[in-house]
Parts: C-alpha cells; sequence; structure tokens
C-alpha cells in the first residue's frame, strides 16, 4: 500500500522531471513556442504545461537569473520562449553575431533583406545567388521574415519576430546591429 506521502514525493518527483524536460525544450529551440508546440514535445495537457511555464518563470525571477522566460500574446495565440534579460542583450548580441547559429552566407543573406526591406526575392536571388533560396527557407521556418506574393515573385521583408529574435526595440536598433555586421564583415 501506497501512503499519501510517498504519493506526494512521486509527484514532486514527476514535477522536477517535467520542469526540466520544458527547461531543456525551451533552451534547445531558441524561439517562441506557442501551448499546441509544447504538447507535442512534452506529451503533457495544457493546464499542467501552464503551471509549469509559470514555476519556471519564478525560478528565473526567484533566482536573480540572467535568464527569463518571455511571454508574448499575439494572433489568439499564447507563446513562451527563454530568453536573457534585456539588461544583457547587448553582450549576448556581440557573441551571437560570431556564433555558428547562422553561417556567414545566411547572416550577409538577412542582412540584405532586413537593410533593403521590402525586397524582391528575384533581386535577392542575383544578389546573392541560387543558396539564398536554402537562407530564405530556413528564415521562413524561424519565422523571421515574411514573404509576399508578387507577380511571379515574393517581397520579403523582416517579420516581428525578427525583432525579438535578435532582440531589437526598433528600426533604429536595426540600423546600429548592421552597421555593425557590415564592419565586421
Amino acid at each position: 500500500m501506497t501512503s499519501s506521502e510517498t504519493i506526494k514525493e512521486m509527484d514532486e518527483a514527476q514535477e522536477k522531471e517535467n520542469l526540466k524536460k520544458l527547461e531543456a525544450i525551451f533552451f534547445v529551440s531558441a524561439r517562441f513556442l506557442n501551448m499546441q508546440e509544447l504538447i507535442s514535445l512534452t506529451d503533457l495537457n495544457p493546464i499542467i504545461l501552464r503551471e509549469l511555464v509559470d514555476k519556471l518563470r519564478e525560478k528565473y525571477e526567484k533566482e536573480d537569473s540572467a535568464i527569463e522566460i518571455v511571454h508574448k500574446q499575439g494572433e489568439g495565440m499564447e507563446m513562451w520562449k527563454m530568453d536573457v534579460k534585456p539588461e544583457f542583450t547587448h553582450m549576448i548580441n556581440r557573441l551571437a553575431t560570431g556564433s555558428s547559429e547562422f553561417s556567414k552566407a545566411e547572416k550577409e543573406t538577412l542582412a540584405i533583406i532586413a537593410y533593403k526591406q521590402p525586397i524582391k526575392q528575384s533581386v535577392l536571388i542575383k544578389i546573392r545567388g541560387n543558396k539564398a533560396y536554402d537562407h530564405i527557407k530556413k528564415f521562413m521556418d524561424l519565422q523571421l521574415i515574411k514573404k509576399k506574393r508578387m507577380g511571379h515573385t515574393y517581397e520579403l521583408s523582416v517579420a516581428d519576430d525578427f525583432f525579438d529574435y535578435f532582440n531589437l526595440n526598433a528600426s533604429n536598433e536595426l540600423q546600429e546591429s548592421l552597421k555593425e555586421i557590415t564592419s565586421e564583415n
């Protein structure tokens, strides 16, 4: 027979394990995840997931961590991601621009889209070559850019998630970051 104390210990152990699982998912994803994605990745129900996200957010606040769980609501959908707190983003952005998250060619393609937006896909391909199709697909998958049909081609521009992804607040910061990237290259 299992005592109520043993059941409580088992529940706490399961919650700890679920928190670790959620934390790992946020850490690796590096992007906003909606409830449906979290459910499919964790196999947990939405009520438990919402509680776990709140507990994880509280954990980082209580530990006075440089990490936070960011909540975003839009288009009738709630989303969350793990991120570095704003006071550390300038330092982290320097590190991130030198990381292998994007190849040099991908960074250059994204910089052109951001700088020249809106830009026709056909023009971008002429500038960057056929490999840019792969870059565009990757940026679309990461929801960093938007595509809009324009005749036989597409018009490309940065999406709202672009600013979230790179912790930029406005086009002024975008211009400054683009200057840094282009001066490095």
